[in-house]
């Protein structure tokens, strides 16, 4: 497996080796070694998630408080999406920025972001399916959205994804200056910090 670190620290691309013979294609889409020697710590798995999208459909940007958030290990099982890492952690180097990684059938990449980072992605193909792993289980109360179409940040989508299409919660989302505001946003020291605990307790 290739391990590439995105612009945005603590977010990676991993893309698997195919294996293929006249029976078809093998390939491991997930390996906890590979992953826990790039970002310092196991990954712990307590959540597995899968979402189906009609082309043209916008899920996120979607994020939760840390401690303790919710790291993702993002791929496609079937058809193809393009997934967005949004740096959304007050004091980041990177904060404001994002990086896009198409995952679909053909390469079987996958994305892993940290805790506290923004995610979002929108399908290219009809019945886009997503697995997400996840490090934590779903809690309502500290998860948050931001706009997708939120102008500061500027996500780019394809002319592939045809018409968007949003859910009300996504679209009534604050903006990222609305969140840093109201004080909504994870923070950056805090993150380093979350991420060191995870080293040394591993």
């Amino acid at each position: 497996m290739q391990l590439r670190q995105l612009s945005i620290p603590d977010a990676y691309e991993l893309t698997p080796t195919k294996r293929e013979d006249d029976r078809g294609v093998f390939l491991e889409w997930y390996r906890f070694d590979d992953l826990e020697a790039a970002i310092g710590h196991p990954f712990t798995l307590r959540q597995a998630n899968l979402s189906v999208s009609k082309r043209g459909v916008v899920r996120g940007i979607h994020y939760a408080d840390i401690p303790p958030s919710q790291a993702k290990y993002v791929t496609v099982t079937h058809g193809a999406v393009l997934d967005y890492v949004i740096d959304i952690r007050v004091g980041s180097p990177a904060f404001g920025k994002w990086e896009a990684v198409r995952l679909d059938t053909e390469t079987h990449r996958a994305v892993y972001l940290s805790e506290g980072l923004g995610h979002a992605f929108v399908a290219l193909t009809d019945e886009a399916t997503v697995a997400y792993l996840v490090s934590d289980v779903y809690n309502p109360g500290i998860e948050h959205g931001i706009n997708p179409l939120d102008s500061e940040i500027g996500l780019v989508f394809p002319a592939e994804a045809g018409e968007l299409l949003f859910s009300e919660k996504d679209r009534e989302a604050p903006s990222l200056a609305e969140a840093l505001a109201i004080e909504a946003l994870p923070r950056w020291n805090e993150a380093v910090d979350y991420y060191q605990s995870l080293v040394e307790g591993s």
